[in-house]
């Protein structure tokens, strides 16, 4: 690894420094279909670009930070390249091509998505890409046999039985189950902030205060939400103390005890909080709601069969390496392969 990142340090800087010519290295053949030296550098600088990684070679003289993403990269590009060449001759044997409508059809919406209006300005976006219209129609066709081999070959085989979305169901009901909620009302009075600490006179008379307003809402008669928007010291006055609905999991397990003991329409006593003393009303509470396997099941099957369709895909892509004549003409090609693979599985 080491040997070939260094190799495409140099040849990267030798070209874009002075301008040299680069003699195409070889440095694996797939089923006769040749992966060069060249290729691997522009899917590297890609892949660099893609992470937000620029070559600065100035900034890094002995290319420490350039060597180790490089290091990280090169692996799962080498096994990338072999996979698509792979899927694309697969393709092409099962007779997938990319028809001259499909190309026009692709340009057309590359255009408009990009506001190209004319001629000139996509050769000139295509010349910014260091593309020619022939190379965007290979690497769109490329794409495109990729895609239905995938499709059709892997993704249109795989289902999910009845057992198989039971059992999900059953190991993962947390997923399905929605926690219980809890919707209050409060009235707060404020304890105004000493710099000196806590003023016990101002929190005993904050208390005092607290505890006549909740007489006023439970002996007293009033009514709780008229008191709130009267004279609640919280911003939640503005919607007569109104608080919620909230999830019982985001609420403090001391709260949760207190609300447990209460039903609907119960004024809590007195709470001290950091703000100050909070009179709370139970409005309503609801019970954990697990929803049902049949309505379960779109999103069990979504998942699944992700998981089925990478297990699937892996097994299929080690069926066409074992069957190919892959040549590696570069060893540390070779153990980058090797490691990416190891990474896949």
């Amino acid at each position: 690894m080491k040997k070939i990142v260094l190799t495409a340090v140099l040849s990267l800087a030798a070209a874009g420094a002075l301008g040299a010519e680069i003699i195409e290295q070889i440095l694996v053949k797939v089923n006769g279909e040749i992966f060069t030296k060249s290729d691997l550098e522009q899917r590297q600088v890609a892949a660099l670009r893609q992470k937000g990684q620029a070559l600065d070679l100035k900034s890094d003289p002995n290319n420490v930070q350039l060597r180790k993403a490089l290091d990280e990269i090169t692996p799962q590009i080498i096994v990338d390249a072999v996979d698509e060449m792979l899927l694309v001759q697969r393709g092409k044997e099962l007779g997938y091509k990319l028809s001259d409508e499909q190309f026009k059809s692709v340009v057309d919406n590359i255009r408009r998505e990009n506001k190209i209006e004319s001629e000139e300005q996509f050769q000139a976006a295509l010349k910014a890409e260091n593309m020619t219209m022939a190379d965007l129609r290979r690497n769109l066709e490329r794409s495109m046999i990729v895609q239905r081999v995938q499709q059709n070959e892997v993704m249109a085989k795989i289902g999910v039985t009845d057992d198989e979305a039971r059992t999900y169901y059953d190991a993962h009901m947390n997923e399905f189950t929605t926690a219980p909620t809890v919707t209050l009302r409060e009235i707060l009075v404020a304890t105004p902030a000493d710099p000196k600490g806590v003023n016990v006179a101002a929190q005993e008379a904050a208390l005092e205060k607290a505890k006549q307003i909740r007489r006023r809402v439970t002996s007293g008669g009033e009514n709780f939400e008229k008191v709130a928007a009267e004279i609640s010291d919280s911003p939640s006055k503005a919607n007569a103390g109104l608080i919620g609905p909230l999830s019982v999991n985001d609420i403090s397990p001391d709260l949760r005890k207190m609300i447990e003991k209460m039903k609907p329409g119960d004024v809590a006593e007195p709470v001290l909080t950091s703000r100050g003393f909070q009179v709370l009303k139970l409005e309503s509470m609801t019970t954990a709601q697990v929803m049902p396997l049949d309505q379960a099941r779109e999103q069990i099957s979504e998942r699944v069969f992700t998981d089925k369709r990478k297990a699937e895909f892996q097994k299929y892509m080690q069926k066409l390496r074992a069957q190919a004549i892959i040549e590696w003409k570069n060893p540390d090609v070779k153990r980058a392969f090797e490691e990416g693979t190891k990474q896949q599985g």
